[in-house]
């Protein structure tokens, strides 16, 4: 092996990793989900496995799911589960779900198809902090609401009303100097070997 051939990617692109790697690649938006919130759900074991396995025998794609304990009354506790499917097909989940509702046995239902997604996304985001209150103090200045939130080692994304979502993803691009004049691409070739 040859001294080149023990390279590794780094040493080859230093701007891969180390301090001058990118901590945030961009920010995404999605306008094309509803969301979906199902009230009172006993909270115990297989009451949620029933809500997707419906859906997922009826082919609908579940994007982003939040669950919260509701209440604890007399009857046991209960949460509140909202998920986010692609608004396409929230009027099939909708009524599969009402149709299914005693052998869930939520309380109530709602949907909202005035909602999007917006993601900040970059691998350095699990080993810098900081980053996820940048992200939600860009939105609370420009007074958006958030409604739901998800995250992932690379991701951060919260659902935001619709007409917000210009908004939010303008705030956000400037609060991580992603705002440009000009666009720059950096593109490696290779073999891919």
């Amino acid at each position: 092996m040859t001294e080149e051939e023990s390279k590794s990617m780094g040493d080859i692109f230093p701007d891969l990793n180390g301090p001058e790697s990118p901590v945030i690649s961009g920010v995404a938006n999605d306008g094309s989900e509803a969301m979906i919130t199902l009230r009172g759900i006993p909270d115990r074991p297989g009451c949620v496995t029933t809500v997707f396995t419906l859906l997922a025998e009826a082919g609908i794609n579940i994007d982003m799911i939040v669950q919260a304990l509701a209440e604890h009354g007399d009857n046991g506790a209960t949460a509140d589960v909202s998920l986010t499917v692609p608004e396409a097909q929230v009027r099939k989940a909708a009524e599969l779900l009402r149709a299914n509702r005693d052998s869930i046995g939520y309380q109530s239902a709602d949907t909202n198809t005035g909602i999007a997604k917006v993601s900040l996304i970059g691998v350095g985001m699990k080993t810098h902090s900081g980053i996820t209150a940048r992200f939600f103090k860009a939105l609370s200045d420009k007074g958006i609401n958030v409604l739901m939130i998800s995250t992932s080692e690379i991701r951060i994304s919260a659902v935001v009303p619709l007409d917000d979502m210009k908004d939010a993803v303008r705030a956000v691009h400037t609060a991580f100097g992603l705002d440009a004049d000009s666009v720059e691409a950096v593109v490696y070739g290779g073999t891919g070997r």
